[in-house]
């Protein structure tokens, strides 16, 4: 028996245990101390009851012989399929049903969706990123390459004509920076995916929190993307699915003459037994014209509390990026500080919990990730202690 020896190429701990590690240590030390969580990207707020409603009514069913559900289909109930079809249709983008696949997470997907690619491709990451796209790549042991996102280029950068790339991963609103690409920008990775016949995986989890009607929502609004771009997206910040789970995959018929979609299709139904038909019949409740409704008006809380961020941010004339159509903001550390010194700095002198920019490359050295998924109260409270700590 031999391990992977790719794993070895891991930092030791995930980003997020290595902060839990840091403020529980500090809890055990200071166990009064008012902590402020403003750092792992999850939703405070509860379900929206159309979808209660629905998880109560589908749970009912499976009480019942004539109404139970067993097995699903691995891509997911048709009733669930058919409202994303339609979902993306009000925006104009036209899918097909069965390029819709229903997942436990869009997380989950980002990862999985490896196994139909050759360990031979080239990966091109941007740096800064979420590390899941690092570390399921290091884990198969694919080449990676970085897009350099900095400051200069406000952390949207484009692609470059000298480097080539198989595999192209694209978050929008991106995750950590909460910077979104612009019609033209996405249009420039379109077309360089189509001209190094390269495959974009769009990570589309945060399109949700897009307010400004100029910037796209899928990558699929783009010209040319069906035929070289895969959809990810989910229900956990739409609408709080973080501890219900649920999210969908789409791979359009038009990429790779339709092998890439029937070898999605193989893949899930050999390793995946399907999200659970109480969570989809949940799920299907979010595209109602109630569970819309309803959604937003959660979204519109968090929107709140980002625009609370940003305020602070602006009068302390901190730069930053995100917070306007994202529900993170990505902000330079004072003076010049390191992020994990700025990470202590702040959890010791303002009882604050962020995410130090370095957990997500080598470019987030000296910057630093705040999350609107708080309670209003608190972010407010957060705010003031903000503004007194670096005003």
């Amino acid at each position: 028996m031999k391990l992977c020896p790719n794993f070895k190429t891991l930092e030791t701990n995930y980003l997020f245990a290595d902060i839990a590690h840091r403020v529980n240590a500090y809890q055990a030390a200071h166990p009064d101390a008012p902590v402020i969580r403003l750092g792992i990207g999850d939703v405070t707020l509860p379900l929206a009851p159309m979808v209660v409603e629905a998880l109560r009514e589908a749970s009912a069913e499976q009480g019942v012989k004539e109404t139970f559900h067993g097995y699903g289909d691995e891509q997911g109930y048709g009733f669930l399929q058919s409202a994303i079809v339609d979902y993306y249709a009000s925006r104009g983008v036209a899918l097909a049903q069965n390029e819709v696949f229903i997942s436990d997470g869009a997380k989950s997907d980002l990862g999985n969706i490896l196994d139909i690619f050759s360990k031979d491709n080239t990966v091109l990451i941007p740096d800064p990123v979420y590390p899941v796209y690092v570390d399921t790549n290091r884990m198969d042991g694919r080449p990676i390459v970085f897009a350099d996102a900095n400051e200069g280029n406000g952390f949207l950068p484009l692609p470059d004509p000298a480097v080539h790339a198989d595999i192209i991963y694209i978050c929008s609103p991106n995750n950590p920076t909460g910077a979104a690409y612009d019609r033209a920008g996405l249009q420039a990775w379109v077309d360089y995916a189509l001209e190094h016949e390269a495959v974009i995986l769009y990570d589309a989890a945060y399109e949700c929190f897009i307010t400004d009607p100029s910037l796209p929502r899928s990558i699929f609004e783009l010209p040319g993307a069906k035929q070289c771009a895969i959809e990810f997206c989910s229900f956990s910040k739409m609408a709080g699915f973080t501890g219900t789970r649920c999210g969908y995959t789409v791979v359009p018929e038009a990429l790779a003459n339709g092998e890439a979609r029937r070898m999605w299709l193989r893949r899930q139904t050999t390793k995946f037994n399907g999200v659970p038909y109480i969570v989809q019949r949940g799920a299907e409740a979010v595209f109602t014209e109630q569970g819309q409704r309803e959604i937003h008006e959660a979204l519109a809380y968090y929107q709140q509390n980002a625009a609370v961020l940003a305020n602070t941010l602006t009068e302390l004339g901190i730069w930053y990026t995100g917070g306007k159509n994202s529900p993170y903001l990505w902000l330079k550390c004072p003076n010049g500080m390191e992020s994990w010194a700025f990470f202590d700095y702040l959890l010791e002198n303002a009882n604050l919990v962020g995410t130090p920019g370095a957990g997500f490359g080598r470019n987030g050295a000296n910057f630093f990730r705040l999350t609107a998924f708080g309670d209003q109260a608190k972010t407010a409270e957060a705010a003031g202690r903000l503004r007194r700590l670096l005003g």
